[in-house]
Formats: structure tokens, C-alpha cells, sequence
């Protein structure tokens, strides 16, 4: 669209709901226009000009991958979960992580690794944008550690207002142990749902086959993926990323449902 102030329409508009429809020919061809050119930084492949009327670049569905990682056991689910969301067609999975609370010199002496700038922090109030959340974090003797914690804390305003309520949401974790917390963690954070009004999303059994593996130490529950540390060292498997991409996948499938109900 040029500088002259638009499309010129057709002396032979065909409604909308019979253009898509109508088989194309002569009658049906996009007319032309005086001045086809388009801004430089204008994405040509998302206008589509037909019978005078231009349409909107399709907006995808939001799926918030919300996480607070220390040593990047629950950073790796994140990341493999996002391929699952963004593998569901319409929907776009985005990583942020919460707020640190710890000073750098204790995370130091904890030998911390220092976080990825590629993932921007969140704050509260940027939650009421999303379509669906899935909240990751480590455990704190049965409980989600106190950073998210705090994040949680800080969504009053979203809380009275009731931004939230509706939306659906769920949990990934990690625990250092097998009897540390993988289902315990997940179900105490249930709790911060509620008060919102939000809709908690389990994965259930959905995982199928490998949800009843024995051969092999696994994370996850029925209630979310997740990872077991051990002292560290330990990184996810790959049957515990793939149950973090399904996870994402299955929950970018129940927001896109949602939004089209």
C-alpha cells in the first residue's frame, strides 16, 4: 500500500464469505493496485491482497514458559518443552524466566552458573498477556523454592483484578531426589492457581508408554515433567526432556483448544 491512502476497491466485490469459497478465475483475481510497494521493514509474505481488502498477518497463541533455574535442570526442560509447544500449528511458546532474589555473591559461593541474557526476566504483570502459562521450578522440601515463590507473591494487582482467572496453567519441576518432591512440589503450587482462578492443565498419563518405565530413573509425574538433580552433576535424560516437550505440546493443544471454543 502506497502513500496515496489505501486499496482501491473492486466495482465487483464479491463478499467475503463467498470469496474464500468461490473457485478462482478471471472474476475472482486480486485487482491491481497503483502502488504494490510496501514499507522496508513491512513482511511482505503476511499481506495478502485480495479484492481490494487487505488481511492481517495471523496472530499465533501465547504459551508462557515461566521458570526459575539455578544450576539449568529446569532450564533444559524449558527449553525442550517450548519445541513441543511450538510444534502445535497456531501456537508459540516463549521463555522467561522470574526475578533472582539471592545476591550474586551467595549464588557465587554456590557455584551457580551465571543466567542466559537471551531469556528476559518477567514481570507479574506480564502474565495477563498470555493465552496459557506453565510454571517451572526446583523444590524446597516438598515446595516450589522461594523465587518463584516471590513471584507468585507479587501478582496482587493480577489477583484483584482477576487478569488471570481462566487461564490455563501448569507445572514442571525438579528435585534432587526420588523421594524429594515430584509430585508434592507440583501439587502444594496448586494452591497459587486457585486463588487466580486459573485452570491447573495435569499431563495425566498422556505420555502413554513412557509414563511406566521402570528400567530407567525418570522425573515426572501425573502432574508435570520433571528432572532429578541428584547433587548437580546429574542432567535430564532423554526420556525426561521428551516427557518435557510432550508436555508442552499437550498443553499448546488445551490452550488452542480453549481459544476456539
Amino acid at each position: 500500500m502506497g502513500k496515496g491512502g489505501g486499496c482501491v476497491p473492486s466495482k465487483k466485490k464479491i463478499p467475503a464469505a463467498v470469496a474464500d469459497d468461490a473457485p478462482r478465475g478471471a472474476g475472482t483475481a486480486p485487482i491491481p493496485i497503483e502502488d504494490k510497494s510496501l514499507d522496508a521493514d513491512a513482511d511482505a509474505d503476511a499481506i495478502v491482497v485480495l479484492d481490494g481488502a487487505v488481511s492481517q498477518p495471523i496472530v499465533k497463541l501465547r504459551l508462557f514458559i515461566v521458570f526459575y533455574s539455578m544450576y539449568g535442570h529446569v532450564e533444559e526442560l524449558a527449553r525442550r518443552m517450548k519445541r513441543g509447544v511450538d510444534g502445535v500449528d497456531g501456537v508459540e511458546g516463549v521463555l522467561f524466566r522470574v526475578p533472582e532474589t539471592l545476591p550474586i555473591e551467595v549464588l557465587e559461593q554456590m557455584k551457580a552458573p551465571p543466567k542466559d541474557d537471551g531469556i528476559p526476566e518477567i514481570m507479574a504483570g506480564e502474565l495477563a498477556a498470555a493465552d496459557g502459562i506453565l510454571f517451572g521450578f526446583p523444590t524446597r522440601y516438598g515446595c516450589m523454592a522461594a523465587q518463584m515463590k516471590a513471584f507468585f507473591d507479587s501478582t496482587g494487582q493480577l489477583w484483584k483484578e482477576q487478569k488471570l482467572a481462566g487461564k490455563p496453567a501448569g507445572f514442571f519441576v525438579s528435585t534432587g531426589t526420588q523421594g524429594g518432591g515430584q509430585e508434592t512440589t507440583a501439587w502444594t503450587a496448586i494452591t497459587q492457581l486457585a486463588h487466580h482462578g486459573m485452570l491447573f492443565v495435569p499431563i495425566g498419563y498422556t505420555f502413554g508408554a513412557g509414563m511406566f518405565k521402570m528400567d530407567t530413573v525418570r522425573g515426572g509425574s501425573p502432574y508435570g515433567a520433571g528432572v532429578f538433580a541428584g547433587d548437580g552433576t546429574r542432567g535430564p535424560t532423554e526420556t525426561e526432556l521428551a516427557l518435557a516437550e510432550h508436555q508442552g505440546k499437550y498443553m499448546a493443544a488445551v490452550v488452542k483448544r480453549l481459544a476456539q471454543a
